[in-house]
């Protein structure tokens, strides 16, 4: 299941947390313009003494935690056995979703570095929450929630802060008939689950699809938290049937800025409910607990993987011309999601998702694109044999399945004792531990797929293609989605760009696993500079037919400058203002989330006028 080809890995790697320290600055203008009101650090007059972080720590019953560096045997002795031992475990998600000074991505050339925090409060129930997010405002400190870590924008991390780690908030509790709080002869009961903040996809899929045999709308990569993609939209492999995962919201539980616990659903605080449905994780409040929708099963679920190879960039200028015109004809529709990818090579790779059909059904719906190939062997080489692969639905993310049948398909969690259903798909295992080089987004719209459109359409991912691979991700563009989904997402906060939006591109790259700081670890820095350019240089080739295309929140550009625009579009001042009820003093700080053009880059620092 190989779903991110364009990800990148490399040999080299490298360790040491000097802050989740954003270096970038906007302006010269937004330095000069700081204001003297600021949050403080260690080492400043009024950080708490440790009396007062001993109060805390009995408040949450021991589970304040000083952090204690885990790269520290690589600080001291980089080439040493130990540090060695420590970058194989930096190749396993499971590994560092439990370490509390760790997170997925490492870092971003040029923009930021994972740093652990001062102090962890460890919660394990909604009260150590609320004590943390007390004492966060009471002492003027910088708060983080991390979940599952997955943040590409370190908006999971950052130095001389206190962290509320929700990883023991796990549980997943199944509902035949819900119906939210506050709700009940308004809505009528439906099948449901309710899952910690803590908890990540793995796990929910494990307990809703393997054993309970029903679906629920998450994401692809099996170890980001279930909490933090519902907050930013949520897209999976088949969200082109069952619509975005923050549609499927139902309630969720939240602690907000004034230290209370707050129900959000349709009928209780709906303006806090309808911002946490795509507004962006870590700027509206804490969630503790999310109750999502689930669904029937299909019977199967399936996938189709090849790559075809033009002789010519003029024959691969027309291959890519006609698997998008039978993209339109034959793909734009609820059955198939994951993506194609276009590659400087002339090659085109095909790593697509089917439900809903059986084996037979997809090989039939590709057989013409196939014959159309192989009538032209002067211009093509069938490079990988297409292969069409169909499971029962139920055992998708059966892991010992699996292993038996598509061992090559997933990566085990390696530790001693783990669970024996913790898995990755292979395709995501170049994005663990690794640093960012560039990353760039944008949503295309389905009118490209018109008839008088698509030779546009194919120019620009031919000029695309010249600098950097481009990978179009069908099952997060919403155009060609049942209306029933298509109607629940449009009552979210993402930007309404997204549906009749046909794919987002993905023009990105990093190397993994490595860490900025550690001698023979660390990142190619100017690889990654290099890289960063053409990267820039090919969106803006694809952005020629799609000017005005928004970016999705969670995989998107870390130095986007219409942020707001890009992310959220029209829904930013509504947006805005549910921040300014719920939050007005701007307790939550992430990058580029909402609100956060009133701080500084790294989040200490009130700007002047707001």
């Amino acid at each position: 299941m190989n779903r991110r080809h364009f990800l990148k890995s490399a040999a080299a790697m490298a360790v040491l947390p000097m802050g989740c320290s954003h270096v970038y600055i906007t302006s010269a203008k937004r330095a000069k313009t700081s204001s003297p009101v600021r949050r403080v650090r260690p080492g400043d007059p009024a950080w708490p003494s440790a009396v007062s972080w001993e109060r805390l720590n009995r408040e949450v019953n021991g589970r304040l935690i000083k952090v204690q560096s885990p790269l520290a045997a690589c600080q001291n002795a980089p080439a040493s056995e130990e540090c060695g031992e420590f970058f194989k475990k930096l190749k396993n998600p499971y590994y560092i979703g439990e370490q509390l000074g760790l997170t997925q991505t490492s870092g971003w050339v040029d923009a930021w570095t994972s740093a652990p925090s001062a102090y962890v409060v460890a919660a394990i129930k909604t009260e150590d929450v609320v004590a943390a997010v007390n004492f966060t405002r009471e002492n003027n400190l910088r708060l983080v929630v991390k979940g599952g870590g997955h943040s590409y924008q370190g908006t999971s991390c950052s130095a001389d802060s206190l962290l509320i780690w929700m990883r023991a908030m796990n549980s997943v509790v199944l509902h035949d008939a819900f119906v939210p709080q506050g709700c009940e002869g308004k809505q009528a009961p439906q099948p449901a689950v309710t899952v910690g903040a803590g908890a990540i996809w793995m796990q929910a899929y494990d307990a809703v699809t393997t054993k309970g045999g029903r679906y629920v709308q998450g994401g692809g990569c099996t170890t980001v938290g279930v909490a933090g993609l519902v907050q930013s939209g949520g897209f999976g492999s088949f969200s082109k049937n069952y619509g975005m995962a923050a549609a499927g919201l139902l309630e969720a539980e939240v602690v907000t800025a004034d230290g209370e616990v707050r129900i959000a659903n349709a009928c209780t605080n709906p303006d806090l409910f309808w911002g946490l449905k795509g507004g962006g994780g870590g700027s509206l409040g804490v969630v503790t607990r999310v109750t999502l929708r689930t669904r029937e099963l299909p019977e199967y679920f399936g996938g189709v993987f090849g790559t075809i190879k033009a002789k010519s960039d003029a024959a691969f200028r027309r291959l890519t011309a006609r698997i998008m015109s039978f993209y339109h004809e034959r793909l734009f529709n609820r059955h198939w999601g994951e993506q194609i990818r276009f590659d400087p090579s002339n090659a085109v790779n095909i790593s697509m998702v089917f439900q809903g059909l059986n084996r037979q059904q997809a090989t039939g719906i590709w057989q013409p694109f196939l014959d159309w190939v192989r009538e032209s062997p002067q211009y093509f080489t069938i490079e990988q044999e297409l292969i069409v692969l169909d499971i029962p639905a139920r055992h998708f993310w059966n892991a010992e399945l699996l292993k038996k049948n598509a061992p090559g398909a997933i990566v085990a969690d390696d530790r001693p004792g783990a669970p024996e259903g913790n898995f990755l798909w292979a395709g995501d295992h170049g994005q663990v531990g690794w640093v960012i080089h560039g990353y760039k987004s944008a949503w295309l719209p389905a009118s490209l797929l018109k008839q008088d459109q698509q030779n546009s359409l194919a120019d620009a991912l031919f000029a695309t293609s010249r600098y950097w691979s481009v990978s179009l991700h069908f099952n997060k563009g919403l155009g060609g989605t049942p209306a029933e989904d298509l109607a629940a997402a449009r009552d979210t906060a993402i930007n309404p760009a997204v549906l009749d939006a046909f794919a987002l591109a993905i023009i990105a790259t990093g190397e993994a696993p490595v860490f900025p700081g550690i001698a023979g670890h660390e990142p190619d820095v100017a690889a990654g500079r290099r890289h960063a350019r053409e990267i820039g240089k090919a969106m803006d080739e694809l952005l020629k037919v799609a000017a005005k295309a928004g970016s999705y929140v969670s995989e998107s550009d870390f130095f986007e400058r219409s942020w707001q625009q890009s992310f959220w579009g029209p829904n930013y001042p509504r947006l805005a203002a549910v921040k300014k009820k719920y939050d007005p003093a701007g307790l939550f700080f992430v990058h580029h989330g909402v609100g956060s053009e009133a701080w500084s880059a790294d989040g200490f620092t009130r700007l002047a006028g707001h």
